[in-house]
């Protein structure tokens, strides 16, 4: 096992109710406001700005509300928590969960930076894992924060997870002390309903579920809003790819799978918008390809799945922008997250994974 070739991060442990583990986020000794309010209220008043956030957007953020409080109290009682920690209004910080479903309603799939490359497999060096690189606006650089959270909602006892201040505890990635771990990519789709945003589902599964197979009766059990992929492993080697739609979900279970931000299956595939004025949209396809050539042969353990999450196009390789980066605050890598569902553990880099500064973390007990 390699995850001990990196040092220790040192992550934030929130504990408590879902109000006190998203309060404490504005505890932090990271936690900048203004970065936090900038990354979150800042984008939704571009939006009202620009039109998106109009009367039709304001009734289906109120559906939304309505049904996560019936059915995510946890969910919202710590977005609530956030908001009062970082006095920003709820409301925005609901509404910013919802840009890219709102963009989407509104027939533009601009990912606006948010992207990622994720993949799982049964068995390894490293045991069960899943992999992700995390591609979303520069913004989140000054924000993206390891946590630890505990709770007597929290049901598998303990969630690692590498997200964002001012956003749910598994906003990109996570995984629990059962060994179940999951990572979504984003997808822009043509149509959305009132039902599980993604954002708030990830936390809740890695809160109920041990297994693949649990996180997937439930996911099956719920409506969705629509949008966006899961990739998910367990301790026992069983992994998924779940395609979110509002009108179904598509579940793809083998020894290994991967997802860009595309849906790939056949019941799916049309609802994906995948406009190539996108950067990150336009090479999605790229991404899925080169993952498909270069997994299977892979031997996926920790450096060898760094090496594969480094790569940067190049034509003479046959190779796709895993990596990806900018220079201003558009959409670029963040981080790169690898999780061993047998050690409950992860490796992870802060920033593009090609700069090599990478930590590990594992469960506190």
């Amino acid at each position: 096992m390699s995850f001990g070739i990196f040092p220790a991060a040192d992550p934030m442990i929130l504990s408590g109710g879902a109000w006190a583990r998203g309060h404490g986020q504005s505890a932090d000794s990271f936690a900048d406001v203004a970065r936090v309010r900038e990354a979150t209220i800042g984008r939704v008043q571009t939006a009202r700005a620009e039109g998106l956030i109009d009367a039709h957007a304001e009734v289906y953020l109120r559906d939304q509300a309505l049904f996560h409080a019936a059915n995510d109290p946890s969910g919202m009682a710590e977005l609530q928590g956030i908001a009062d920690g970082f006095g920003l209004p709820d409301n925005d910080l609901f509404a910013h969960l919802h840009l890219g479903t709102l963009r989407d309603l509104k027939l533009g799939a601009k990912l606006d930076g948010d992207g990622c490359s994720a993949w799982a497999v049964s068995d390894g060096p490293d045991g069960p894992i899943v992999v992700k690189n995390r591609d979303y606006s520069g913004l989140h650089l000054g924000i993206q924060r390891l946590t630890s959270h505990r709770g007597p909602d929290i049901k598998t006892g303990e969630l690692i997870c590498l997200g964002s201040l001012g956003s749910p505890a598994a906003y990109s990635s996570g995984i629990n002390a059962k060994g179940l771990a999951l990572a979504d990519t984003q997808v822009s789709v043509a149509g959305h309903g009132v039902g599980w945003l993604r954002y708030f589902l990830m936390t809740r599964v890695l809160a109920i579920s041990a297994t693949v197979a649990e996180a997937v009766k439930f996911i099956k059990s719920v409506p969705h809003a629509g949008g966006g992929t899961l990739i998910l492993a367990d301790a026992t080697g069983a992994v998924a790819a779940v395609e979110l739609a509002s009108r179904k979900v598509n579940i793809e279970q083998s020894a290994l799978v991967w997802r860009t931000n595309h849906f790939v299956s056949e019941d799916l595939a049309s609802e994906t918008l995948l406009p190539e004025s996108d950067r990150i949209a336009g090479n999605s396809a790229d991404r899925f390809a080169y993952l498909g050539r270069r997994l299977p042969d892979l031997t996926p353990g920790i450096p060898q799945s760094i090496e594969l999450m480094k790569s940067h196009r190049d034509a003479a390789l046959g190779s796709a922008p895993l990596c990806q980066h900018d220079v201003s605050e558009a959409s670029q890598t963040l981080s790169t997250a690898i999780y061993s569902c047998s050690l409950r553990s992860m490796a992870f880099s802060q920033g593009n994974p090609c700069t090599g500064q990478w930590q590990t973390c594992g469960m506190s007990s």
